[in-house]
């Protein structure tokens, strides 16, 4: 079979061969057709065409050995690491783009291989700031096109290993120079794509502790300074997230971001794009683990007679497909009316808005990564050993499922904000 990763294999022929990504993509498709718009459809359906043509084309059998990291290329040429801008200042035009598009481009991609689209989610991380705030800089507008059309991953670095979650107190420090160039000194940590990023935004402060001296930098990972270690994940064994040290690395002052005083907005700013990325990734992880329960359940047998029709099986899956198709839904509303205010305010969405979007994107971030876990691992479940084996992309979603509550800010740091969000709208509704 084209998708067997390994001589030994759990499910038979027939079966595997029903589980092939054009199945799947029939099953995603038949799903939300009555919920898409025509043009949100439409691309939808691009996208899943130019991966069932790439995977048939390069042999793809998403196996150990296989580089995700050399598919960059072919998929940055087509529009498909990012579609939550239209890029006309790199003369990068795209017909659709938006919030809405990227949910399309995730679940298409997301089906293909989850791990990838993780990868390229993570890159998109380090698209938004500079497109903020690239203020007509060549060095920065060449940045922002190899990011955009493929020719080198991202990475965001603001983790550090002695803050984790706590992204305004940072002990790395950046010292300003009397030509305006800074001077990094610190370290950051689980940071996706890094060692293989030459482009990577970094957050610094002129204090360490001081979020409010806060500054944002873009960052040539060929400069001198710049060391980079491979942090081991298990759970995402083809990704490489980054354990990064700055000793003295000094970055020019065209390609500063965001000056001391700054960062801290700047870093804010990008967390609605941020958190509901992560809620796209996470519900896209659902739908490919469901389908593949749904398709096996739908063809296994046992005791003569297809598993799904046993009540333990085929009401979980209804229970599973409900939760998974109704938070779709919410995030599709959220991506349009996103999209509906950014055309409004042309590109730049009111600073009131946009704190208001805040607390929307925890709750859809914090209960779509929960709900990718619970999804995933009983999705597996329900294919028994078939479903544990990685014969199919089964075992990758129940690994990558694990990891999404803690990044973008963990579990407790969205209840956190939304806790204070329900402070502040009881003082703004209670006389």
């Amino acid at each position: 079979m084209e998708n067997r990763k390994f001589k030994v294999q759990a499910i038979n022929d027939e079966i595997l061969a029903k589980l092939s990504l054009k199945n799947r993509y029939a099953f995603l498709n038949n799903n939300l057709t009555p919920i898409l718009s025509q043009k949100e459809f439409n691309f939808l359906r691009e996208v899943e065409r130019f991966c069932l043509r790439f995977e048939k084309k390069n042999n793809i059998i998403h196996g150990p050995d296989e580089d995700v990291y050399d598919w960059i290329p072919a998929f940055g040429e087509q529009g498909y690491i990012t579609r939550q801008h239209s890029f006309d200042m790199v003369d990068v035009i795209y017909e659709n783009w938006g919030l809405a598009a990227d949910l399309m481009r995730y679940l298409a991609i997301d089906m293909f291989d989850t791990q990838f689209a993780m990868g390229s989610g993570a890159t998109v991380l380090a698209i938004n700031p500079i497109y903020d705030h690239h203020e007509g800089v060549p060095e920065r507008l060449e940045a922002l096109k190899d990011l955009v059309t493929g020719k080198s991953p991202g990475a965001i670095l603001i983790t550090e290993p002695e803050r984790g979650s706590d992204a305004v107190h940072m002990l790395t420090t950046c010292d300003e120079q009397d030509d305006g160039s800074f001077i990094l000194n610190g370290e950051k940590i689980f940071s996706t794509n890094a060692p293989k990023s030459k482009w990577a935004v970094a957050y610094a402060t002129a204090e360490k502790n001081n979020g409010n001296l806060m500054a944002q930098f873009l960052i040539n990972t060929n400069w001198d300074g710049w060391h980079c270690e491979r942090v081991g994940i298990p759970w995402v064994p083809k990704l490489y997230l980054g354990k990064e040290q700055f000793q003295n690395l000094r970055v020019p002052k065209e390609y500063i971001l965001g000056p001391v005083g700054k960062g801290r907005e700047h870093l804010f700013e990008g967390l609605v794009p941020e958190r509901i990325a992560i809620a796209m990734m996470s519900v896209a992880e659902c739908w490919g683990a469901i389908t593949h329960a749904i398709i096996y359940a739908n063809n296994r047998k046992q005791f003569d007679q297809e598993i799904l029709k046993f009540q333990g099986v085929g009401f979980l899956l209804a229970d599973l497909w409900a939760k998974t198709t109704n938070i779709t839904i919410g995030l599709l509303k959220f991506g349009e009316a996103y999209d509906e205010k950014v055309e409004k305010f042309s590109g730049k969405i009111p600073k009131n808005i946009s704190q208001a979007m805040v607390a929307s994107a925890s709750q859809f971030k914090y209960q779509a990564t929960a709900l990718s876990k619970e999804v995933c691992y009983e999705a597996a479940n329900l294919m028994g050993g078939a479903g544990l084996c990685d014969n199919t992309l089964m075992y990758d979603y129940l690994n990558i499922s694990r990891i999404q509550e803690i990044v973008g800010g963990s579990r407790q740091i969205q209840q956190y904000i939304m806790s204070l969000a329900l402070r502040q709208l009881y003082k703004m509704s209670v006389s």
